[in-house]
């Protein structure tokens, strides 16, 4: 068993084919989808599968052998907040296969993406996730960021997390990520990911 990651759009269409088969499972095309791009909401639906290139998208899956066991795809962007320029990256469409659910592959996967996003640089990793799955990521090393909303959209249609039951999760990085961690706290943090990928 081992991870492999790929440019979105350089995912073997096998490997990309059994993620989003997943995806359609976990997020059938009957539910909500207002926040189609969140980690916990998206679901594929076409011409609507792929992200915003403008966010970089990354895909990340857990494979034996040939077999999908579990995917994410990290998405990056530059935020400003509190007058400070940050390079960030999420979570996006965290999902394992139903029939290997339960054993940890999910969890795995996401502290490997925790570290993943360190190494690459960026000063920190922020995304939503459903207040039910805050434990799953608190599990792989993340952490709740108390009071915060993440608003994503445009700043013209903006999106925020807490029209939903979300927790806002974040670990921070870079020097000037950690000295000032304590400033998204309780804030509206903007994201501003656009209107293809309005929340991640």
């Amino acid at each position: 068993m081992r991870i492999v990651t790929f440019r979105e759009r350089e995912t073997p269409p096998e490997l990309r084919a059994q993620a989003l088969a997943q995806q359609a499972q976990a997020w059938p095309p009957s539910v909500d989808d207002r926040a189609n791009d969140s980690d916990s909401d998206s679901h594929s639906d076409g011409d609507g599968d792929w992200h915003d290139p403008a966010l970089d998208p990354v895909t990340m899956l857990l494979v034996d052998g040939g077999t999908v066991i579990a995917s994410l795809d990290l998405l990056s962007k530059d935020i400003w907040h509190h007058g400070r320029s940050y390079r960030a990256r999420g979570l996006s469409r965290v999902v394992t296969g139903v029939t290997h659910r339960g054993r940890g592959f999910g969890r795995h996967l996401v502290a490997y993406a925790r570290e993943e996003i360190r190494r690459s640089g960026a000063d920190l990793g922020i995304f939503t996730c459903d207040r039910e799955l805050q434990g799953f990521y608190e599990s792989a090393g993340w952490q709740p960021v108390a009071g915060a909303v993440l608003v994503g959209g445009t700043p013209d249609d903006p999106f925020p997390s807490d029209l939903f039951d979300k927790v806002t999760m974040a670990a921070f990085f870079s020097p000037a990520a950690r000295r000032h961690a304590d400033s998204f706290t309780g804030t509206r943090i903007a994201l501003h990911s656009g209107p293809v990928d309005r929340l991640w």
